[in-house]
């Protein structure tokens, strides 16, 4: 029986890490990332705060935050604490947050 439960550790394990890594593989190109850029700076919105949410790569919003869309592009923005984030509006996972 513990031989079955470590198994099971193991690969849960396993599969969380792949999660964190896929979710951290999302490379937004050059020319989508300049968009965004211009776009957020042209339509700046009012911060929010998400409770228990921290802001970095992989994490994901929860559905009562509102994402805005970016023309042209697939990803979405919200800006959360004075940052602004990019997200994927698929899987709500943060994919970039801008300096």
């Amino acid at each position: 029986m513990k031989m079955h439960l470590t198994t099971a550790a193991a690969g849960l394990l396993l599969l969380a890490g792949v999660g964190a890594a896929a979710a951290q593989d999302v490379i937004i190109q050059p020319e989508q990332e300049t968009v965004i850029r211009e776009y957020v700076h042209k339509q700046p919105l009012a911060s929010i705060k998400v409770p228990g949410v921290e802001l970095s790569v992989g994490s994901t919003l929860p559905d009562t935050v509102e994402l805005h869309e970016v023309p042209s592009v697939k990803y979405r923005y919200v800006v959360v604490d004075n940052q602004t984030v990019i997200v994927d509006p698929g899987t709500r996972r943060i994919v970039e947050v801008l300096q």
